[in-house]
């Protein structure tokens, strides 16, 4: 039986995974007729059964009961995986939580393999905390010890950028000078790479990697800053209250618009405090609705609400966002020109992060052939103009965003694994 070996793309808000199966690579149908899912679960409380994907926010916007988690990838490496959270309950360590996400993925795969795939290279931003090596380094090993525990025997790591990359060599029929730009959901990673047909078959690419960085910012980070200048304000965000106009509390909102710590806010403590505060708020209509939040445990659907407008806003100058799950024909008009002035910053530093990759690749922008565009962040309109101003002589490939990091992890393990197959008897793939 040929040894089969697959790329897995756990991103903090999409996933996929991809399988070289006798030579041939492609995605794998993990959610229906869907080669991508959203990296969700829900856990339903009745019996604390886990669904995942399209399925779980679906169940968590039907205001099922139970407990939805999202943007689980951006506690690897932090204090939180060690501290677990309760779920319906009952406390729940986060490696589990991310292996049961991460198994039925893998699960998909071996039916599609018709065996179990005990070969796997993982994605992996260039950096999942920044400017702390010791934290990026635990949140790998996190990780390996994940997929060793879902049943992987053999584990490598690949930047989720450079997996792009070989995603589209396969298609090309000149050399190229490239830049990758992946933007996902909680990074924005950087790759300045050689692309060559007569490459796709070298185990070893480090000659061919110019460059890469990358910075824990984005979508998720656009969706916080959407929230906190178009629609917090709207729950008594920077209002005040007390005689001595004193400016309401702001942790909790900025949780409130971070997808990986609504879950923490429902607490008993915090929502006795804000109906104390509500007495005292100079703006009780507005501040009101952050109480209605807490205590319907809403947090999510008003992130699904900035999440939704974001999109909206690639392609409408303005968007009406509707909130009648706080109150009755409650919506807020929000336009673009407010968005781009909200994501300022964090765009700016995505793009210092891809001018340092040109720096550290000794390489100026005018020599670069192609920039790939990866991850559903690209569309944002401001990282477009963005980009498109960066590199105004390159070609633009922006085909399967949500899809090419998988792919790309396909072919990588395909020649990384066709070693280890050939001294066990299996003739080695030949990319398709």
């Amino acid at each position: 039986m040929t040894t089969i070996s697959c790329g897995i793309d756990f991103g903090t808000s999409n996933s996929s995974i991809a399988i070289d199966n006798n030579g041939e690579i492609g995605l794998v149908p993990v959610e229906q007729a869907h080669v991508t899912i959203p990296s969700a679960i829900f856990f339903r409380s009745i019996d604390n059964r886990a669904f995942y994907g399209r399925t779980a926010v679906n169940m968590f916007l039907d205001r099922q009961p139970g407990r939805f988690m999202r943007s689980l990838k951006r506690v690897l490496g932090t204090s939180l995986m060690k501290q677990g959270t309760v779920v319906n309950g009952a406390s729940m360590n986060f490696p589990t939580i991310i292996a049961s996400f991460i198994k039925q993925l893998k699960d998909k795969a071996d039916a599609a393999a018709g065996q179990e795939i005990e070969q796997v290279v993982m994605g992996r931003p260039v950096h999942f905390v920044d400017n702390d090596p010791a934290a990026d380094s635990r949140a790998q090993d996190e990780l390996r010890a994940i997929a060793q525990r879902i049943g992987f025997k053999h584990i490598e790591f690949q930047f989720e950028p450079i997996a792009a990359a070989f995603a589209h060599e396969a298609k090309l029929t000149e050399d190229k000078l490239a830049i990758v730009v992946d933007l996902g959901g909680g990074t924005s990673d950087f790759t300045v790479i050689r692309l060559s047909k007569n490459s796709i078959h070298k185990a070893d690419r480090s000659s061919d990697i110019l460059a890469s960085t990358g910075v824990r910012i984005g979508g998720n980070d656009f969706d916080k800053e959407l929230s906190l200048a178009a629609i917090m304000p709207e729950l008594g965000y920077r209002s005040t209250y007390g005689a001595k106009n004193l400016e309401v509390p702001l942790k909790q909102y900025h949780d409130l618009a971070e997808w990986s710590k609504v879950n923490f806010l429902y607490t008993p403590k915090l929502i006795m405090q804000t109906r104390q505060l509500l007495h005292e708020s100079h703006d009780k209509k507005r501040y009101g609705r952050l109480l209605h939040v807490l205590e319907h445990e809403t947090g999510h659907t008003l992130l699904a609400a900035s999440e939704e407008t974001k999109i909206a806003l690639t392609d409408e100058y303005e968007h009406k966002a509707a909130f009648d799950f706080i109150e009755d024909d409650f919506s807020i008009l929000i336009k673009r020109d407010l968005f781009e002035k909200a994501i300022e910053e964090e765009v700016e530093k995505i793009a210092a992060s891809a001018r340092q990759c040109l720096q550290d690749a000794g390489v100026r922008r005018e020599a670069i052939d192609l920039v790939i565009l990866t991850g559903g962040s690209t569309e944002v309109h401001s990282i477009q103009v963005a980009f498109r101003q960066l590199f105004p002589n390159a070609a633009i490939a922006d085909e399967n965003k949500l899809s090419s990091v998988g792919l790309g992890l396909a072919y990588d393990s395909q020649n990384r694994f066709g070693k280890i197959n050939k001294s066990a008897g299996t003739a080695p793939s030949a990319i398709a």
